[in-house]
């Protein structure tokens, strides 16, 4: 949950103006260092939330081949290769990925002991733009964009007077 003080409103969506691409007082009242440092602080837990997929990925994709060993096992014992089929089940079927550990554990111990930690960190420190998320992006739209030119609208509404 973004922290948004108290009578303030969250970030437009689209349809609406976005009072980060308006700039305007309250962006002036914020150092640009500190936008900048929290703006990179929010990149890190965004290759964090990828680091965090590929982790579900590996749990996902070792649960899928441990399944497939199930299904290999199966076929080699009705192959008449009873005795490789039941090493391999002995062996390799429900086999820990890392001492005591399965991969759903993995996942647990990671998010337990560093993603929820980022997490947290990250949003409150956000609490430095008054707890708006991308301001640091917002400015780079803002500076970046072709005022006026097709694509580079400043929100996704049709017939919206570009500023």
């Amino acid at each position: 949950m973004t922290y948004i003080p108290e009578g303030e409103q969250r970030p437009s969506t689209g349809g609406e103006i976005d009072p980060r691409l308006d700039g305007g007082g309250w962006r002036a009242a914020m150092d640009d260092r500190t936008v900048e440092a929290v703006g990179k602080l929010t990149e890190a837990l965004e290759t964090v939330e990828i680091a965090r997929g590929h982790l579900y990925a590996f749990h996902q994709l070792t649960g899928s081949a441990d399944f497939k060993v199930e299904d290999a096992v199966e076929l080699l014992e009705a192959a008449g290769h009873p005795e490789l089929a039941q090493r391999i089940a002995r062996e390799l079927l429900g086999r820990n990925v890392l001492p005591g550990r399965w991969t759903f554990q993995v996942v647990e111990d990671y998010e337990n002991t560093y993603y929820n930690v980022f997490r947290d960190i990250e949003r409150e420190t956000r609490r430095l733009t008054d707890g708006l998320p991308h301001v640091h992006e917002a400015d780079l739209k803002r500076r970046r964009r072709s005022v006026g030119e097709p694509g580079h609208e400043v929100v996704a509404k049709e017939g919206l007077i570009d500023r």
